[in-house]
This record gives C-alpha cells, sequence and structure tokens, in this order.
C-alpha cells in the first residue's frame, strides 16, 4: 500500500517518516529517578523489538538520572533512542539540567499543558529554543484529556454562530488538529525544519482517533505518531488498538505506533511491544518473527497435541529471535503451519515454507511434514512434537545461515 508522503525525521541512530520502516515505539512505567529500574525496563523493552522508548521526565530527580540512564543503557551495548516527555515544567527542568537536554534523542511536548495562559507560549517557545540549541527533534503531542481549553473555547463559540454549525465532537476533533498544526507551524517559525517534527493526535476512542489521523494527513506532511491514548487492558486494549491503528496503517497513514495497553498486574510492559508488532506483521507491513499458522481447533480436533506444539514453536522462536536475528537474516519472513487434522492441514502446510499436519480424532497417527510445499517425511509416535522443533531447527539453518 502506498504511505502518506511525510518528511522524514532523525531520532538518534533511527530515522521516522519518509520511506523508513513503520517504528514500533513503547513507554516506560518506571520512576525515571530510579535508575537501575528503568535501565532495566528499557533494555527490556528494546530487546523486545522497540526502537524508540519514551520515559517521564517529571521533576528534577528524574531529569537529573537521565544522563546516567543513557550511561548504562550504552555499557550494556543497549542502544535505542530515548524519547522525554514532558508536561508542566518542561521548560525548566531543561534550562536547569542541560546535562538532560544533550542525553535524549527526542522532546515529547504536550502542548495543553506547556503551561497555561500567558505562559504557554512563552514556554513552549523555550522547549523548542533549547531543542534547536542541541538539535533535537521534537513531537508535539496533543492529548485529548489535556487538549488546550482556550482553544477549544474559541473554536465552540464560532461554531455556535455557523449558519450551519457541526456537531460537538466534529469541533473537538478540529480543535485537536488545529492545536498539533499551530503548534508544529509555531516550531518552524523559529527555525525548526519539518525534518525536526513529529506529531501526535492521541484519543482514547477509536472512531475518533480514525477521524482526527484522517485531517491531520490531508492536510500536511509531518511525521505521524499513532496510537490511542488509553487503549485499556487484555482483550478489549488489544483489539481497540488493532482496529484503529490497522485502519489507519492499511491507508498509508502513520509513521510510527505504540499500542498504548494497560499491562496485568505483574505482567511484563513488553506486552505492548509484541502487540505493535503483530499488528505490522498481520497487515504484511514489516516481519519480525517467523509467522506460525495454527488452525483454531474444533471437534476433529480433540488432541492437544497441535495446541501444545503451536504455542511450544511461538515461545522458542520468541525466545531466539535476538540470535536468530544476527544469525540467520531473514528468518522473519519464515511462514509456519501447524494444524491439527487432514481437513485443511496438509494444504496449508503446503503453503507454508514449513508445515506439519498432526493428525486429529479417529486419524491414522501419522504426522506428515511438507517442506517448499513439499512432502518431505511423515513423522510417527509419542516424539512427533520433539522431532518437528529438530526438523524445523535444520531447516532454518540450512536456509537462512551462512
Amino acid at each position: 500500500m502506498e504511505r502518506h508522503g511525510t518528511t522524514a525525521v532523525k531520532v538518534g541512530n533511527i530515522l521516522i517518516g519518509g520511506n523508513a520502516p513503520i517504528r514500533v515505539q513503547s513507554m516506560t512505567n518506571t520512576d525515571t529517578a530510579d535508575i537501575n529500574g528503568t535501565v532495566e525496563q528499557i533494555a527490556a523493552l528494546a530487546r523486545a523489538g522497540s526502537e524508540l522508548v519514551r520515559i517521564t521526565v517529571d521533576r528534577a530527580e528524574a531529569a537529573r538520572a537521565v544522563p546516567y540512564i543513557k550511561d548504562k543503557l550504552d555499557a550494556l551495548g543497549v542502544d535505542v533512542p530515548i524519547i522525554g516527555d514532558f508536561h508542566y515544567i518542561g521548560h525548566k527542568l531543561l534550562s536547569e539540567h542541560p546535562e538532560t537536554a544533550k542525553a535524549l534523542d527526542k522532546f515529547r511536548i504536550n502542548p495543553g499543558n506547556v503551561g497555561f495562559r500567558a505562559k504557554r507560549g512563552s514556554q513552549f517557545e523555550k522547549i523548542i529554543e533549547i531543542a534547536l540549541e542541541y538539535d533535537k527533534p521534537v513531537r508535539i503531542g496533543v492529548n485529548w484529556g489535556s487538549l488546550d481549553q482556550e482553544l477549544l473555547t474559541s473554536l465552540m463559540d464560532e461554531n455556535a454562530s455557523a449558519p450551519a454549525p457541526m456537531e460537538t465532537q466534529q469541533v473537538l476533533h478540529e480543535a485537536i488538529v488545529q492545536s498539533a498544526l499551530r503548534n508544529a507551524e509555531l516550531a518552524q517559525k523559529m527555525g525548526m525544519g519539518k525534518d525536526k517534527i513529529a506529531i501526535s493526535a492521541k484519543v482514547s476512542k477509536v472512531q475518533d482517533l480514525i477521524a482526527v489521523y484522517l485531517m491531520l494527513a490531508a492536510r500536511s506532511s509531518y511525521a505521524l505518531h499513532l496510537g490511542l491514548t488509553e487503549a485499556g487492558m487484555g482483550v478489549k486494549g488489544t483489539v481497540a488498538s488493532t482496529a484503529g491503528l490497522a485502519i489507519l496503517l492499511q491507508q498509508g497513514i502513520g509513521d510510527t505506533i505504540r499500542v498504548s495497553l494497560t499491562p496485568d498486574p505483574g505482567a511484563p510492559r513488553t506486552k505492548e511491544v509484541q502487540i505493535a508488532q503483530e499488528i505490522l506483521q498481520s497487515l504484511d507491513l514489516r516481519h519480525f518473527t517467523p509467522q506460525v499458522i495454527a488452525c483454531p481447533g474444533c471437534g476433529r480436533t480433540t488432541s492437544t497435541v497441535f495446541q501444545e506444539l503451536a504455542q511450544d514453536i511461538e515461545s522458542h522462536i520468541r525466545q531466539q529471535m535476538p540470535l536468530w536475528r544476527t544469525k540467520y537474516p531473514g528468518v522473519e519472513q519464515l511462514d509456519i503451519a501447524v494444524m491439527g487434522c487432514i481437513v485443511n492441514g496438509p494444504g496449508e502446510s503446503k503453503q507454508a515454507d514449513i508445515g506439519i499436519s498432526l493428525p486429529g480424532t479417529g486419524e491414522t497417527p501419522a504426522a506428515p511434514v511438507f517442506i517448499d510445499g513439499k512432502k518431505a517425511m511423515t513423522l510417527r509416535g509419542k516424539g512427533i512434537a520433539d522431532e518437528f522443533k529438530e526438523v524445523l531447527a535444520g531447516y532454518i539453518q540450512q536456509r537462512f545461515g551462512e
């Protein structure tokens, strides 16, 4: 699909926008002042595949921690761009802690709470001045939970007196878009090039997300960061993020994405990275890991062997990918089929690069294995699962190894 034409922006060691791949972004939920805890989480997010990581810089203790966090990440060999998230006193923190401004790869500014009333403009301009001084890109990130109320009120008043007033939700969308574009244009007037500016407009409902980004894409060429501001937990958060992002990405809109998933208690923060990757991979926009195609199961597949094997392979792949990316270039393009009976099993396995059709209820206890569309062997007995994993390892070595 054709991408919406945006200006490329360099963030640390990577490009976003332009012809660059759509990037996966994440955010820590540690107290940034906790240096070791934040380093540990950033490293985990980077290992999971996050290509940019945002951290909260909300007070002096957090600001002072940033250079130490960067040094520790460098020592670990974790070279992921770090974005500082600034609200309310960002201008003050960056002014008083120049080492933090130098260490960060990008500043995220929310124009709705960068300052209030008369101070809003001067405090926004101060952050832009510092970004220009240290040659840092910025993301101007509007959030409807902290929208500029003066702008919204002004647009509501104009709408009320219009000959054909818009619905309230439409005025809200216009306020979000205008806030982002007005502040981006102000940054440009101050000397910041488009190649230093990304914008985002975060809302929490799918239809609002789609409406706002369609407007932004039609009215600007800034690099766009996509995501619901509060997707929610579990299945709801996953489905909402997928529904909104997939529609926009399919239309070529979006340069970076984040799935703002509320993690289950005790669950790893890396889940949001995995879901973002799966969205891009399902749309065939990028490939991060081999794809495991597995049937859902039915009355013909009462055995749990195929379920356990599919889960085992998925888990094995996730664990091995950090090594495989360097050892077996191109392995992320691999399609693996794990099917549970003879109905669709052989056909799906032939379509995959490598696949196995396990026996279903009442079928002969034999599992044909197909490699590159041809039947290669038949596995039998209780060790089918382990034998197939060995066959898979050999295939990866043969196809992608040196």
